[in-house]
Formats: C-alpha cells, sequence, structure tokens
C-alpha cells in the first residue's frame, strides 16, 4: 500500500516537496534503526517485529488524509519518521523469513514470489485512486476516498502479520531446519553486527549497490511519473509499473534458481543480466528526460507539468518507460536479496545482512529525497540514479565472483532426531542424527 501511495508521484499531492520531506524523515529513520532491527527481531521474534512494522504505515495515510484539509506538515513529517522506524522492523524480519525459510536451490524462487505478493498489494493499492479519481481529468490532489483505503488495508495487513508461523516450527521439504536464534544482550547482538563485518569484510563492498537500490524512486515517481501525467493517469502508470514488478521478479527468481546452472554460475549470469538491464533502460530513459525540468515554484505546478492524459497519443511510449523502470526495480532488489541469502543460511547473520541492507539503503534514500526537497534539478536526479547503478554492479562483481560458492550447507542444517523442550529459546544441537544424514547425503 505504502509503494501505491508513494507511486503516485507525491503521494497523490501536486506539491512534491511535502512528500518529499517525509520521505526524508522517513529514511533518515529508517537508516538509524535499520542498524539495530536485527536485535529487536532477535528478542521480539518475526511475528511481533512485523506486525509492529506493519501498523506504522497507516498513520501515513492518516497523516495525507489530514493534510487534505489542514495542510498540516508536521503531521505528515513525523508520520514519515515513524514509518522510517516501523518500516526497519518490517524489512528486517521480512528479509530474515525469506532468506532463511527456503531451500537453497529455491531461493530465488522465494524472493521472487514475495516481491511478487508485495507488488500484488502496490496493484491492489493502485487501483484505489484510479476509481476514486478516474472521471477527473484535473491535475489536482487525489480525494478523500484515496487515503481512506490505503488506511483500511494498511491495518488489515499489521493485523495479519501476527499469523505468521514461527520460525522454529518449520522444517523444510529437504530435512533441513530454520535454525533458531539465540537471544543474547542487546549489546551483544551490537557486537555481533560490528564482527559481521569483521568475518566478512566483502560485505562492505556491496555498499555502493545497497546505497543504490532505493535512491531512484524519487526520480521515477516524483519526478518522470508526476512531471508526465495528470493526476488519473499517473494512478494508471503504477498500476502497470507494479504489475511489471511481479512479472519481472518472478521471471528473475526462477531464472537465479535454474538447476542446470552451478549457483555460482548463476550468480555471475544474473549479474550480466542485471547490468544489461540497468544501463538499456536508463538510456532509454534519457531522450525523454532531457525535455524535463523542475517547475519553478510549486503554485504553476499544474500548468507547468506536462500532465499528459491516459488517452492522450503519446501516451502509451511513455508509460512503456516507466513499466521498464519497475522492472529494474524489481530485478534489483530480487538479486539483492538472492545475493544475500546465497552468502549464508545463517538467520541470525541474515538478519544482519538484512539490516545493513535496509540501513544503507534507506540512508541514501534519505539524502535524495532531502535533494528532491531541496529543488535538485531533474537532471541530477536522473545522473546520479544512472550512475549509482553502474557503479553499485561493479563494486559488486568481486563479491559474485570470489564469495559466491555452489552450497552453504552444513552438518548443523539437518534436523535432529529428538529436540529437547524450548527452556532457553533454542533448539538443542542436531546431534548424532543430523551427522548421519549429512553423510547419507555427500551431495549437500
Amino acid at each position: 500500500m505504502y509503494n501505491a501511495l508513494s507511486g503516485m508521484g507525491g503521494a497523490g499531492q501536486l506539491d512534491s516537496h511535502i512528500s518529499a520531506k517525509a520521505n526524508t524523515a522517513l529514511y533518515a529513520t529508517f537508516s538509524v534503526f535499520g542498524f539495530a532491527a536485527g536485535t529487536f527481531l532477535n528478542y521480539l521474534g518475526a511475528k511481533a517485529t512485523l506486525g509492529i512494522g506493519g501498523f506504522g504505515y497507516s498513520v501515513l495515510s492518516a497523516s495525507y488524509l489530514c493534510y487534505n484539509h489542514t495542510h498540516n506538515q508536521g503531521f505528515v513529517i513525523f508520520a514519515g519518521a515513524l514509518v522510517g522506524m516501523c518500516a526497519a522492523f518490517l524489512w528486517c524480519a521480512q528479509g530474515t523469513v525469506m532468506m532463511s525459510y527456503p531451500t537453497e536451490d529455491e531461493k530465488g524462487r522465494y524472493i521472487g514470489l514475495f516481491w511478487g505478493i508485495f507488488n500484488l498489494g502496490a496493484v491492489i493499492g493502485s487501483c484505489i485512486p484510479i476509481g476514486n479519481n478516474w472521471h477527473s481529468t484535473e491535475n489536482k490532489p487525489v480525494n478523500d476516498g484515496t487515503y481512506i483505503g490505503f488506511l483500511v488495508l494498511m491495518v488489515t495487513g499489521g493485523i495479519l502479520a501476527w499469523f505468521l508461523v514461527p520460525p522454529q516450527k518449520i522444517i523444510r521439504k529437504d530435512g533441513t531446519r530454520v535454525q533458531r536464534v539465540q537471544h543474547p544482550s542487546i549489546l551483544s547482538e551490537f557486537k555481533g553486527l560490528y564482527e559481521t563485518v569483521l568475518s566478512d569484510p566483502y560485505i562492505l563492498l556491496l555498499f555502493p549497490f545497497f546505497w543504490a537500490s532505493n535512491w531512484f524512486y524519487t526520480y521515477q515517481q516524483n519526478a518522470y511519473n508526476l512531471y508526465m501525467f495528470n493526476t488519473r493517469t499517473r494512478s494508471f502508470t503504477g498500476l502497470w509499473y507494479w504489475l511489471a514488478q511481479i512479472v519481472a521478479s518472478i521471471l528473475f527468481g526462477l531464472f537465479l534458481d535454474n538447476k542446470k546452472l552451478s549457483r555460482r554460475n548463476r550468480a555471475l549470469a544474473g549479474w550480466i543480466v542485471l547490468f544489461l538491464i540497468v544501463n538499456s533502460i536508463w538510456g532509454g530513459g534519457l531522450k525523454p528526460e532531457l525535455h524535463m525540468s523542475r517547475p519553478p515554484s510549486e503554485a504553476v505546478a499544474a500548468t507547468y507539468y506536462r500532465s499528459m492524459d491516459v488517452y492522450d497519443r503519446d501516451f502509451t511510449w511513455y508509460c512503456l518507460l516507466y513499466v521498464f523502470y519497475g522492472m529494474l526495480d524489481a530485478t534489483w532488489q530480487t538479486y539483492a536479496y538472492w545475493l544475500m541469502g546465497a552468502l549464508s543460511n545463517d538467520p541470525r547473520k541474515l538478519a544482519y545482512f538484512a539490516g545493513y541492507y535496509k540501513g544503507i539503503q534507506s540512508a541514501g534514500a534519505a539524502v535524495v529525497w532531502g535533494l528532491d526537497s531541496g529543488g535538485a534539478s531533474y537532471r541530477v536526479l536522473f545522473g546520479t540514479s544512472w550512475g549509482l547503478c553502474a557503479a553499485g554492479m561493479l563494486f559488486a562483481l568481486p563479491v559474485v565472483w570470489m564469495r559466491v560458492h555452489d552450497t552453504e550447507i552444513t552438518a548443523e542444517d539437518f534436523v535432529a532426531e529428538k529436540m529437547e523442550p524450548e527452556t532457553t529459546g533454542a533448539l538443542a544441537p542436531a546431534g548424532e542424527k543430523a551427522g548421519a544424514i549429512a553423510a547419507d547425503q555427500p551431495g549437500k
């Protein structure tokens, strides 16, 4: 729902500065809590962490509903900051679950499936402003019903998170189990994050890749979509943007799980495909960008924007570019999660990886939304988006080349014949039975 809301350009408002300020607060908070979210996940568990994280999003919809009547910028910015904290919880838990539940040969499929479900929510969310604003060809803020619809669905999502199956109850179909995380002190958790960077320093090479992963949203949504299309058309293009993400994420996830290639070769092939996608799509977006410029003031924005309608002659080609932008995002995020999942099977380490990823990603997003709220030119937003994507790919290549192996499974990953009662919050060691299973399956 948040994606559908932000994807309308200006979160449905013509004044893009207010959504840029809210997103700056959101991602600044996210970047701080993203590094510590793994600690809360280990203490609270996946259900509580997801549930708490989910409810925060509804406050943002409520703030825009209020803004339609009061123009209370403070409430919107506060809601953005609150969502930043809640999003850190939600995404850390989601990333850990998604990367640790599946078997090694199905991680790409699970990531693609998640991204499909995730963006199906945005597709459904995009239908709300389409239905509420379709009969208006004016370029004006979306109506109250749009924000009310988002509010109801966001609250529902927060409730549903509490029905997640706990990780310790999952036994995979190949006989391995999801490892249960011990619950040390918060100080030990921060020490663990520091030790993870020391033990796996290659993760630092992924910094540019992670930094770029949310940077391009600002140009795509608050510049291209807002400038090119009127209110109802922005919702319509958003629908296709998120549909493209569903298709692209599932197909790319299946490609990354192709058993005809070893996992190392799949990692390299995925990098090549993504590199080609990045440069061809951004290259295709250069021509329309050269004809775009930011309005000199928000007072004239409604008449300054191109405000193309869905029935205009050249609409199809400009919409198609926005669809390709969605495909770029889906393949980028799918590869990022698949790559992290290929580096380890340990849920604690994956929690650190996910927290590191979301923290760096959000710090980058806070910077670019700050640039947008400060009036940076569309040319700067476009150039930095393309440049960071290309640089991120190049810095990630050594990690793909040297660190991705064909398996990370150890004997401890298999299910023990007996498990002792949970008295300390951890499963008993796998024992001799797990060693026997592993010995019988040398391929594992």
